[in-house]
């Protein structure tokens, strides 16, 4: 029966697994608690080939515990109790320890139905997930357990797996492999930090490679083949989405142009236009805005020439907007003084219009006389004073000019007025 190298090779001691040092090096903390023996409920949180599964194969072997393993993806109520059927039984003498995959997909129901068993520790639960399980997790399994993030592995670390992985191949086919330059440093950064497909890669390489007198060429050109893709982490409903969207609008917020297009290129290899201009757009009159106004007009061409070009030229005046956007000056008095009118609508902080303001619902009866407003552009400077807030806010002030010389210069140019 096949089985992938990577499964072959899975380590089977903690000293074995690449990575997550910050969790499983000498004194880390789930380290002391693996080697205590004493497993209490653990979430392990992190992307895909990092060692969430590995780790807990260990710990099962580790335990006198039963294991039992679920995908959530295919798992049923069902599954559940059938594993809790065992419990007090010859089956499973000291209990269960639960490795649950994937428990994102399991609904609050599923979720629920295992509160009880893992509260009073016959089913120890170790659970992981892709995303973020303070958004997709059930409270009261997350209170029950304690949370691990396993993060991406480093460059250093694949190229060590590969360079194990590439060994165990020579010794099981008996052939010599020979790598080409750059074939190591391309396969350790084009697999975005997963071990899983780094290996598998290794034993594409060798299913494909060419033969010669006993040796195996493992050219760039096939390592590039086999990562191509590899390293883009990405789902658009899920953490990938909403870190790489929030990371470009920082970028931009924070006026690095070369960070902006690095994820830029991100969303676009993604296939995900949509939400780079979204994004775009937004930062415009959210970071932008008064500071240089008429940033808005120029990005929603941009965006506008992108949507009608589509990929790959699109990615030019996106790039273009991103660029305008990181160097321009900032300013945030739009979203502010925005957020703070609302927080008063929102608080029922409202009042009625003041009469001066109210419609004129009658023509030529002379309602306006009597309405009382008095027409700015009938005034020096186009402007008169005038009550516009309702008298509840009319002392409130929302807007408040920013540090930047286009917001000063308006602000001089109102002062003078107004005095």
């Amino acid at each position: 029966m096949y089985q992938p190298l990577a499964d072959e090779l899975r380590p089977v001691e903690l000293d074995d697994v690449c990575g997550q040092e910050h969790i499983l090096g000498p004194g880390a903390l789930l380290r002391r608690i693996i080697e205590s023996g004493k497993i209490p409920n653990l979430i392990f949180y992190g992307p895909s080939g990092v060692g969430k599964t590995t780790v807990a194969n260990i710990i099962a072997a580790k335990t006198q515990r039963k294991l039992c393993k679920l995908n959530a993806t295919t798992a049923s109520s069902g599954d559940i109790k059938d594993i809790v059927a065992q419990l007090d039984t010859f089956l499973a003498p000291n209990g269960i320890l639960l490795y649950l995959d994937e428990i994102q997909y399991f609904t609050k129901k599923q979720q629920q139905t295992l509160l009880e068993h893992i509260e009073n520790g016959r089913i120890t639960l170790i659970a992981s997930t892709t995303e973020n399980p303070y958004f997709y997790v059930y409270n009261a399994i997350l209170s029950r357990s304690t949370v691990f993030e396993f993060k991406a592995i480093g460059p250093e670390a694949v190229a060590r797996a590969i360079r194990r992985a590439v060994a165990y191949m020579e010794q099981k086919t008996g052939l010599k492999a020979q790598l080409e330059p750059e074939v190591l440093s391309h396969m350790s950064m084009a697999c975005g930090g997963d071990i899983r497909k780094a290996v598998n890669a290794v034993e594409l390489l060798f299913s494909a490679g060419i033969v010669e007198n006993g040796v195996i060429r493992l050219t760039l050109e096939d390592a590039r083949a086999v990562t191509q893709r590899s390293v883009m982490r990405y789902d658009r409903d899920g953490d990938q989405h909403f870190d790489v969207v929030s990371a470009l609008m920082k970028s931009l917020r924070g006026s690095d142009p070369d960070a902006a297009l690095h994820y830029l290129a991100r969303l676009l290899e993604a296939g995900d236009l949509q939400g780079a201009c979204r994004r775009i757009l937004c930062s415009a009159s959210e970071d932008i805005g008064m500071a240089y106004p008429q940033a808005i007009s120029i990005v929603k061409a941009c965006v506008d020439t992108a949507l009608q070009l589509g990929m790959p030229e699109a990615r030019l005046p996106l790039a273009q907007a991103c660029i305008l956007l990181a160097t321009a000056p900032k300013s945030n008095s739009v979203v502010a003084s925005m957020d703070a009118a609302m927080a008063d609508v929102k608080a029922g902080i409202t009042g009625a219009v003041p009469r001066e303001l109210q419609n004129v619902h009658a023509d030529g009866t002379g309602f306006e006389r009597e309405q009382g407003y008095l027409y700015p552009h009938s005034y020096p400077g186009h402007w008169v004073r005038q009550q516009y807030l309702p008298d509840e806010l009319k002392d409130r002030k929302y807007y408040e000019y920013g540090d930047n010389k286009t917001e000063q210069a308006a602000k001089r140019y109102w002062e003078e007025i107004k005095r």
